[in-house]
């Protein structure tokens, strides 16, 4: 099998609304050390890491005064753009994945494909408007953001639960395992898994 590159990226994004820089290792051991000046947003980002057996370094500020809309949509932006880079070309890798993650009361669903056809399809329970302080309609945001800037078609399906952190968790963790089997590197497949030879 022939020697896989390191699957590193390292972005760094500034505008006047927000300032991130992010490392990412695909190859991990779920490592987090992630400060985004959103507490709940922190914490779902560390357990993406985690389950995702990925390691990430994530510094941001933002204009949190205003809201967490600007810092969680541009760390979405961020995080879609190293794994884009990190996966290359998307060669040797398994490309899909599916895991449904049950939390307590609630059972997440995420399907992918690194079709390199960016697509969202988020079918998840009405959420309460906050957890904490954090404004939950930012969980779609952040995945929009995410898919679109790694090429990912992503399908996130909540269709029961009553807790909206365990609701909000289930997806997380769900993406991260879900993100770790389609990241996978196959020895079988050479190029891209693909029957046109690219995506």
């Amino acid at each position: 099998m022939p020697s896989v590159p390191t699957r590193k990226s390292t972005i760094s994004r500034s505008t006047k609304e927000t300032s991130i820089n992010l490392e990412l290792s695909l190859d991990g051991q779920g490592k987090a050390d992630i400060s985004t000046g959103v507490p709940f947003f922190d914490h779902m980002l560390t357990l993406l890491t985690v389950h995702g057996f990925f390691n990430l370094t994530l510094k941001a500020s933002g204009d949190i005064e205003v809201d967490d809309h600007h810092t969680v949509e541009d760390i979405g932006i961020c995080l879609g753009q190293a794994f884009k880079e990190a996966l290359g070309d998307f060669s040797s890798i398994s490309r899909y994945g599916h895991f449904s993650l049950p939390m307590d009361e609630t059972l997440a669903r995420v399907t992918i494909d690194f079709s390199n056809r960016p697509y969202l399809h988020y079918d998840v329970i009405a959420l309460d408007q906050k957890t904490g302080t954090f404004d939950t309609t930012m969980v779609q945001e952040f995945l929009r953001a995410f898919a679109f800037n790694c090429g990912l078609t992503l399908h996130v399906e909540v269709k029961y639960g009553v807790n909206t952190h365990h609701i909000i968790e289930a997806i997380f963790k769900a993406l991260g395992r879900t993100l770790d089997q389609a990241t996978a590197i196959d020895p079988r497949v050479q190029g891209t898994l693909s029957s046109k030879g690219t995506l």
